[in-house]
Order: structure tokens, then C-alpha cells, then sequence
């Protein structure tokens, strides 16, 4: 018989409950505090369910009564700078954490609501009904909140979503030398998401100073916990990653506050992430102001059986006990918050003139100018023109021989020796002489700590570097390394990375590099050689950017690290090896935003290619003879196209050939081919022309590889049936 012996989890996990001594030892001041926001967070929601009855918020209304002692409770001990995110639910989070901060000192009984309380309710409301006054200008809504000022990183509409960011503004709290901390709430159904659960992996290995704070109010819209998984404590969740959680009643807002002072405490101490779980209970459906009953799919009983044991009222019901308030005193603090949301509401809207008796509308002068639709998407490259711009066809300095990946690892190494905010990160880059081909060699030895050799878990560290580079104190390169891992991290990538500074307002950099390697050829079939730029390019918030060569990649990352959008810097196996120079004596240059390389002159036709097939069109060019103009794109992201070099191109040939490499379905030349028919039809004698791959992605036999992607043959083919359109036509 095999020998058995129980295993015990690694840390602490508890049920922490309130007796009566907790609340005679608690502050008065703490719990007039913790009342007083619970009143203002109330009445703020009841005012936004009110104005949402009367279709005055445009989109969802999902509203948090019920769960205020979760944020009010975890959050009225934070510091200024410790910093939060939440959920689309985030309401109350956002606001306990704004609170905090316009009012330090806390809460009395008599003068519940400062100017600065009140200009915060009033500017958060403007917010979510969509207004110019709001934080983030209207754009962000009831689901995207953030306040930087304040420590609000901002709520998030995908479950799950805001998960990684915070443990990236965790990573930089801790590398910044501070013992602040960062609170990422969710819900319990995000508590079965990917994202979540790597993030939780993620930070117990680095030991982030990252709490994991679960509101359990038992749905997920309308599926019961208990259906989803088996373990319905969520605060299990620790275990397996081996950081201590706390199970707390989330209707006693000072269980919620102790548990959480023995969380942050742990994590101040450099211990690394925790878990709190609050029970709690939203009392409307997941959108609007009817029950759950009202759906179907809570019993009135249980909702009756939640109501009383509301936050609000367990708060001052202790209070009462011990002398600190008496009825007349709570129902002031309730009638402050109130007139605090009728001042507010009341300056956001109006009397409809054209509508029935007791219509109201939006004030019409608070809406944003429809101006206002694209701007911020991404910056205006100002911050490159502190720098100096070199081409490698004019350069006449010393210049070094040097294979592409050595420049990628040199500029890299020069970069970091230079600064001290440049971290990277990816898998296994920290091991193999430089990752899987050596592109990071010798930075792990050289700069400790600032090379992080990542779990396989893209969603996480791709989160994670948005996170660090929206906190602004280090700005992350993040290394994937096939491009196609980028669906595994799709919602990081294109929801949270390439969102982030438009959705939020406009105004915060987003300093991010994501380095990734093209490999078609290489036999590593469908899932790992994609080319991503035609992808990419879809996402409006995204710089693209991509070298042929050793000189161009140095300046392109140059200008990449320098830049505060993020940027993808794409590259192909096949070039590593290649032979190329670099200067010998500055690798500080910049090649020159948004400009496109004439690679070789010509009359005949104009060739736009980028990454491998800049060499494959040159050698198809010189094998066919043909007089064509070889344009070299580098800038591929549609606001930072060289339209005017590629223009003044096609009004002198009149024929346009488009060369990539990859698959039909994410081909990048299908949009370039549409602009440039709407730019140029009048120049153009026949359509535009291109070469690409076939519609399937490549597989790993060798020939039918190489049947699915373009090199040098297919580009021939390509020129000769341009041209053959051209005698034909005449």
C-alpha cells in the first residue's frame, strides 16, 4: 500500500468576523467615515438609476447599491498613492477611492460635503452621462472611470480585463522603492477568467504588492456561483498560488476594513500579493433598477434576506449602540448626500423645452465637440523631435558589420545603460544566450532585475506591461515570441493596450514596445509564423513599425523606446542572420518618423513591400529587369504611412505592385490597396496589383509551406503580370 500523507496549503486562509469589542475598539472617526461615504455612494447611485429611468444615460446603468461596504470598507485606510482598478460595476469603487482622496481627513456627521466632495460627485456624474466635465472628457462612461490624480486606474468593461494592468502598476510601486499597494477588484465571475488567474500566478512569482479583491455577490448576471465551479469560496483562489486570503462578511463594512488592513499590511511588508473576499449582494439585476426577482432567477426571499442586512444600516445601528450617532444624525448624513446629488444633477440637467411636464434633458452646452471623436487616439510624435534622424544611404560615418539580431541586442543593451526605466520582459529571454534567438543576449547579466523571464502566460505580462506603462515611472518592452501568441492575449492587445489612452480621454501616454518575430519558413507551422501587421494595423491606437535591416531596426527602436504610444516592432526570422552596418560610434539615432525608404528608383512601377520582402522584391527587380521604384514602408500603421513619398511614386510610374509575405485573410496590403485607390485613381493606369500568400495560414510540410507564403518567385510573377497589364493596356 502506497503511503499517504496530507498535504497542508502553504498559507493562510481565513474567515475573519467582527465581535462587539471590534466595534467598541474601533475610531469614531473611522466609522463616521465609512458611513458618510456609504451615504454619498448610495446616493449617487440612486441619482444615476433615476437619470438612467429617464434615458439620460446612454448605455448601461450597473448599479452597485448594495455593495458599498466592499469598496467604502477595503478602501477608507488606503493612502493617496497606493492605486486601484475595478469593474464595470466599478461605481462605488472609483468613488470610496476618490472620496479618500478630496477628503484625507476623513468624515463628520454635521458637515458631510466639502466643495471638493462635491465638485467630485458632480464631475464623476458628468462622467458617466457622457459630458465634456468628466474625467476622462465623456468617453470613458459608467464602465471606464479613472482619475489618475487620485489612485483610480481606471474600472473596466471586460470581466477580468483590468486584472493585469494592476499588477503592473503593483510591479512598478515595488521597483519604485515605495510600499505602496495596488487593489484590483472583481467580481466572482471573473474569478474563473485566464487573465485573472495568471495574473494571480504572476504576481505570487514576483511577490507584487497586489491585492486581489473579489466582491461575491453569488451571480454572474444571472448564473449562480455555485453553478460555475465547486468551490464557491472563492477566497480558495490563494491557495493554489500561495498567498494568504481573507473570507469576509461584505455587509460589515469594518470586517471588510480589518481584513483588509491584515492584507495590506502583509503586502507593505514585501511578502507579495493577497486575496480578500467581501460576500455581498447587488440589490438591482445586473443593468437597471429591478430586482433580480423581477428576471426570474433570485427568490424575493434571499433578496429580502440580503436587504436586511444592509452595510448602511449595520454601520449605524453599531454606531447608535455606542453613543457615537442617534437617528436624527443618520438621517442628516442621508439627506446630505442627497441634496449633494440633486446640487449635481441639477447642474448636469435641465427642463426638456420640448418635452412633456417633468422631462428632463442634458444640459446641451456640457456635451463633448464632436471634434473631440478621434482625437487622442494615439499622440503627435512630438516627443521624437528632440532627436536627431539618420538614413543608412546618406550616413558617412564609421560604420560596423553586424547581424540584424546583434543590433537588436545592441540597441537594446545601449538603451538600458542609458536609462533606467527600460524593463523587459518575455519568455525565457532572460535564459539561452538571449532568448530563443538571442535577441536579448547578455542584458539579463547586465541589468538585473529589469530582464524578467515571464511564465508562458501573455495575457498577464502583456496586462502587466500596459500597467507599467500607463503608471509612467518605467516604460516596459514586452517580447512575444511568435506573433500569433497575441490571440491568447487578444483582450490585453486590443482592448486594454490599444484603447487605453483614447477610451480614458486622450491625454495618458501609454509608453509600450511589443517585440515580435515573423517566422514563416521555418516549418513552425499554423499557429506560430504569422505575419501581424495587417492585424495590427486594424487597431487605431497601435504604431507599427518594421526594419529590413540592421541599421533601420536600431533607429526604429529608437524611436520606439521614445515614443509615448504603443508601439509594435515587428521582425522576421529570416533577417537575423542577415549582414548589415550600424554605426560605429551613436546608436541614439532616430530613423525619421513616418517615413518610407526608396530602396531603388524607377519608372515602371512602384513596389511597396516591408521586413523580408524588401530583399525578395530586390532580387525579383534585378531578375526581371523591370524598372520599378522599390519602397521600403518601415512606418506601417495607417497615421504614420508615408504618403507623401509613396504618392509622388505612383503620379511618376502610374502602376502600383503591393508585396507581402503573408496569408490572404490577414493580409495588411488589403487596406493600403483601398487607400490608395481612393488617393490616386487618377494616376493609376490599371488597378493596384499585389502578392501575397494563400488563404490558409502555412502548415509544416516544407512544400506546402512554401506553396502558402511569397518570397522572391511570387514577386517575379507579380511584376511581370504588372507590366503585362501595362503593354496590354496600351
Amino acid at each position: 500500500m502506497p503511503v499517504e500523507k496530507k498535504l497542508e496549503a502553504g498559507s493562510p486562509w481565513v474567515e475573519l468576523t467582527t465581535t462587539a469589542a471590534d466595534w467598541k475598539a474601533a475610531d469614531p472617526k473611522l466609522l463616521m467615515t465609512m458611513l458618510g461615504q456609504m451615504h454619498l455612494i448610495r446616493a449617487f447611485e440612486e441619482s444615476v438609476l433615476e437619470l438612467a429611468g429617464e434615458g439620460l444615460v446612454h448605455g448601461p446603468a450597473h448599479s452597485s447599491i448594495g455593495q458599498e461596504g466592499g469598496a467604502v470598507g477595503s478602501g477608507v485606510s488606503l493612502r493617496a498613492t497606493d492605486a486601484v482598478n475595478g469593474t464595470h460595476r466599478g461605481h462605488h469603487q472609483f468613488l470610496a477611492k476618490a472620496l479618500g482622496y478630496v477628503s484625507p481627513e476623513g468624515f463628520s456627521a454635521d458637515s458631510l460635503v466639502s466643495d471638493k466632495v462635491q465638485a467630485m460627485l458632480q464631475r464623476t456624474l458628468a462622467e458617466i452621462l457622457g459630458l465634456e466635465q468628466g474625467y476622462s472628457r465623456g468617453r470613458g462612461g459608467s464602465m471606464h472611470l479613472q482619475w489618475l490624480e487620485a489612485g483610480a486606474l481606471g474600472t473596466n468593461a471586460i470581466v477580468g480585463g483590468g486584472v493585469p494592468l494592476a499588477a503592473g502598476n503593483a510591479w512598478s510601486q515595488k521597483h519604485a522603492g515605495t510600499t505602496d499597494i495596488s487593489v484590483s477588484y472583481f467580481g466572482d465571475g471573473a474569478t474563473n477568467i485566464g487573465s485573472v488567474l495568471e495574473t494571480m500566478n504572476l504576481a505570487a512569482a514576483w511577490n507584487l504588492p497586489l491585492c486581489f479583491f473579489i466582491e461575491n455577490n453569488l451571480y454572474a448576471v444571472s448564473t449562480r456561483i455555485d453553478e460555475v465551479t465547486n468551490e464557491p469560496r472563492l477566497s480558495a483562489r490563494a491557495l493554489g498560488f500561495n498567498f494568504p486570503s481573507w473570507r469576509v462578511d461584505g455587509m460589515d463594512p469594518l470586517a471588510v476594513h480589518l481584513a483588509m488592513e491584515r492584507a495590506s499590511d502583509y503586502m507593505r511588508a514585501g511578502n507579495g500579493p493577497a486575496l480578500v473576499e467581501a460576500e455581498v449582494y447587488r440589490y438591482f439585476h445586473q443593468n437597471g433598477p429591478y430586482p433580480g426577482s423581477a428576471f426570474g432567477y433570485r427568490p424575493k426571499d434571499e433578496e429580502k434576506a440580503w436587504r436586511d442586512r444592509d452595510p448602511l444600516n449595520r454601520v449605524a445601528a453599531e454606531m447608535k449602540k455606542l453613543k457615537l450617532i442617534d437617528d436624527a444624525g443618520v438621517d442628516s448624513v442621508r439627506a446630505q448626500a442627497q441634496a449633494a446629488m440633486k446640487l449635481a444633477v441639477d447642474q448636469l440637467v435641465e427642463a426638456d423645452p420640448d418635452g412633456a411636464a417633468g422631462v428632463r434633458r442634458i444640459r446641451p452646452e456640457l456635451w463633448p465637440n464632436v471634434s473631440f471623436v478621434d482625437e487622442g487616439i494615439r499622440g503627435d510624435a512630438s516627443e521624437l523631435a528632440a532627436g536627431h534622424n539618420l538614413e543608412e544611404s546618406t550616413y558617412t560615418g564609421e560604420l560596423i558589420d553586424v547581424k540584424l539580431v546583434d543590433a537588436v541586442a545592441a540597441v537594446m543593451d545601449h538603451r538600458m545603460s542609458l536609462s533606467n526605466e527600460i524593463v523587459v520582459m518575455g519568455e525565457d529571454i532572460h535564459r539561452l544566450k538571449g532568448g530563443t534567438n538571442g535577441a536579448t543576449k547578455g542584458l539579463a547579466e547586465k541589468y538585473p532585475g529589469r530582464v524578467l523571464g515571464t511564465p508562458i502566460s501573455e495575457n498577464a505580462f502583456a496586462g502587466l506591461g500596459c500597467g507599467i506603462a500607463t503608471d509612467g515611472r518605467f516604460r516596459p518592452v514586452v517580447e512575444f515570441m511568435y506573433p500569433d501568441f497575441m490571440w491568447v492575449a487578444a483582450d490585453q492587445v486590443f482592448n486594454q493596450i490599444g484603447k487605453a489612452r483614447h477610451m480614458f480621454g486622450g491625454t495618458n501616454p501609454v509608453p509600450l514596445v511589443l517585440r515580435t518575430k515573423v517566422a514563416m519558413g521555418s516549418g513552425y507551422g499554423s499557429q506560430h509564423l504569422m505575419d501581424p501587421a495587417g492585424i495590427m494595423a486594424t487597431n487605431p491606437g497601435w504604431r507599427i513599425v518594421a526594419a529590413s535591416s540592421a541599421f533601420d531596426y536600431v533607429g526604429l527602436m529608437n524611436a520606439a523606446l521614445t515614443l509615448n504610444d504603443p508601439v509594435i516592432m515587428i521582425e522576421h526570422m529570416d533577417l537575423y542572420a542577415l549582414d548589415g552596418k550600424i554605426p560605429a560610434q551613436d546608436l541614439d539615432y532616430q530613423i525619421e518618423f513616418g517615413k518610407a525608404a526608396i530602396k531603388r528608383a524607377g519608372n515602371d512601377v512602384t513596389v511597396l513591400t516591408y521586413l523580408s520582402m524588401v530583399h525578395h522584391s530586390t532580387e525579383a527587380i534585378a531578375q526581371t529587369g523591370i524598372d520599378a521604384e522599390l519602397i521600403d514602408l518601415r512606418w506601417l500603421d495607417k497615421a504614420s504611412f508615408d504618403w507623401d513619398t509613396v504618392g509622388e511614386s505612383i503620379k511618376k510610374t502610374n502602376n502600383v505592385l503591393i508585396v507581402e509575405q503573408g496569408a490572404q485573410g490577414t493580409s495588411y496590403g488589403v487596406w493600403v490597396a483601398d487607400e490608395i485607390q481612393r488617393r490616386f485613381f487618377d494616376y493609376l493606369d490599371q488597378p493596384v496589383q499585389r502578392v501575397m500568400g494563400g488563404e490558409a495560414a502555412p502548415s509544416i510540410s516544407k512544400v506546402l509551406e512554401r506553396a502558402a507564403i511569397a518570397k522572391t518567385e511570387e514577386v517575379v510573377a507579380g511584376l511581370k503580370r504588372t507590366m503585362a497589364n501595362v503593354r496590354g493596356g496600351n
